[in-house]
């Protein structure tokens, strides 16, 4: 059978992870803090028929070989942490880290989880918590009939009680970074957890250790650009067409054989 049939598969199947891919961003271009992806490829084992460089006669070499590939494979899927933009919501309780950086939440099972997305809110006991109720840690908090909430670009989170009254600093934000951040891996929910790649966190100040600062009052939006997302379907369904037509011309080659007299 022709190698090309198997070759041509898996150029169809790379294309189709391709595509998921790239629909996975597209969905999330309006998610907060969301990161988009790309999928990463590399070629297959070769079939060698001729060693490169293998004796062809006395004092002759051959300079290329013949190597025969046997098609493509998904390597793996980098996440982009490029910085999304800023869209000022005025809400004091919406916070962006300008930077590089992580908030750490509390996630149901015990665990310490990364996100981006810093559109926070109080519980009913006034705890800052996300919008699935994980609690933000270190935790915050914040006191009934306040006048006003301010977080400092350095993570202080103070008070004001009274239009009179001095503010009081209720705790502190601290932000977390990674070695690699591509590492992390994502859990949904906006949520990253640490992995082997991704490296031990390092929780700072912010501004500090290479991470950012806190700016209050907006959110990071999602980093997807939507007419680059769609220059590159259009090239992986293309790609995709091409490979099945690799297949066609390859039955057709098939059938010609099976006609011969």
């Amino acid at each position: 059978m022709l190698k090309s049939l198997n070759t041509a598969a898996t150029g169809m199947a790379a294309q189709q992870t391709n595509m998921d891919v790239i629909s996975n961003n597209i969905a999330n271009v309006s998610t907060n803090g969301f990161k988009k992806s790309r999928a990463e490829f590399e070629d297959l084992m070769y079939q060698t028929q001729k060693e490169p460089g293998a004796q062809t006669g006395m004092n002759a070499y051959s300079p290329n070989g013949v190597q025969v590939g046997l098609g493509v494979r998904t390597a793996g899927i980098q996440k982009n942490f490029e910085g999304g933009n800023a869209a000022v919501t005025k809400n004091p309780l919406d916070i962006q880290i300008e930077g590089s950086g992580f908030f750490q939440i509390l996630t149901p099972d015990g665990q310490i989880g990364y996100t981006r997305d810093g559109a926070f809110q109080k519980d009913p006991n006034g705890r800052v918590v996300d919008k699935n109720g994980n609690l933000l840690q270190p935790e915050i908090t914040v006191p009934p009939d306040i006048a006003g909430l301010e977080i400092a670009p350095s993570g202080e989170v103070r008070v004001i009680q009274g239009l009179s009254s001095a503010p009081q600093t209720i705790g502190q934000i601290d932000i977390v970074n990674f070695v690699n951040p591509a590492g992390l891996k994502a859990m949904g929910k906006n949520v990253f957890m640490p992995s082997p790649a991704s490296g031990q966190p390092v929780i700072s100040r912010p501004g500090l250790n290479g991470t950012g600062y806190l700016a209050q009052g907006q959110l990071e939006t999602s980093n997807v650009n939507i007419a680059e997302e769609m220059v590159n379907m259009i090239t992986a369904q293309r790609a995709f067409e091409t490979n099945s037509k690799v297949i066609q011309a390859s039955d057709q080659m098939l059938q010609s054989v099976n006609n011969m007299r």
